[in-house]
């Protein structure tokens, strides 16, 4: 393994995708070592997909004609002060407009809490459900204090439910940070090795309950939803309509205490 220090670079590299696969199990590595950094990346992963959310409606649009480089360069040629005034104009009120709109879909996307719940749980599932190593900080047997030291942090009282008529048998789980505080997460596996990732964590007050909703991030989809001031998703590698059964299974195990 490199040796090379983990940079702020790396950390924003690693969000993008944009790591080749040996640097990006290092950071991976780093990460599962280092809570509050991992917390930093939740954010940022977050926040990029919370802007690609809000700029999907106009990604695919045609560049304007007037901003379109050769139409510049011709009407440049011919009245240069007033093109520069005409392309400085259309640019503010483009920023304008575009960040008025980006706003408003960051808030709003920002409203419904298990969207970043989501966000978190996918981050999560990418860093550590692929360790074959150390993918939980404590194992299945020692349940009882697994309950007891998440429940703890997260000052609400926390199941881990029991997946096995689903197939699914717990590994264990750990404590996970996030944008939002400390998150609990447990991870399940089956015979044929595929692992599922459950998080739960409290709401923030405008989000104590809400429906089943689903999602995906790449090639990781789950189900995320509220209840009570608690939120819980699961996600996994695997069609939603295989994910959904288990998730209404974790629903309806989770109920309060």
């Amino acid at each position: 393994m490199s040796q090379r220090p983990i940079t702020e670079d790396d950390l924003h590299a690693f969000v993008d995708q944009a790591l080749a696969p040996e640097r990006r199990g290092e950071v991976a590595s780093y990460l599962n070592d280092h809570p509050d950094a991992a917390g930093r990346v939740a954010a940022f992963a977050s926040q990029r997909e919370q802007l690609r959310g809000a700029l999907a409606s106009i990604a695919d649009e045609p560049v304007p004609t007037e901003l379109n480089l050769s139409h510049i360069i011709e009407r440049r040629k011919r009245r240069p002060l007033r093109a520069w005034r005409a392309i400085a104009a259309l640019l503010l009120v483009s920023i304008g407009g575009l960040g008025g709109w980006t706003m408003r879909s960051l808030l709003q996307g920002g409203s419904n809490g298990l969207s970043a719940l989501a966000q978190e749980a996918a981050y999560s599932y990418g860093v550590y459900a692929p360790d074959r190593v150390r993918p939980v900080e404590i194992r299945a047997s020692d349940s009882a204090e697994l309950t007891q030291w998440v429940s703890s942090r997260l000052k609400r009282a926390v199941k881990v439910p029991d997946l096995s008529t689903s197939g699914y048998r717990l590994m264990g789980g750990r404590l996970v940070a996030t944008s939002h505080g400390p998150a609990a997460m447990f991870m399940y596996d089956d015979d044929q090795g595929d692992r599922l990732v459950m998080l739960t964590r409290p709401m923030s007050s405008g989000s104590q309950d809400a429906p089943m909703m689903p999602h995906a991030a790449g090639d990781i989809a789950g189900f995320a939803w509220a209840d009570r001031g608690m939120g819980y998703t699961l996600v996994g590698q695997l069609p939603g309509d295989t994910l959904k059964p288990i998730a209404n299974e974790i629903r309806k195990q989770a109920g309060p205490i």
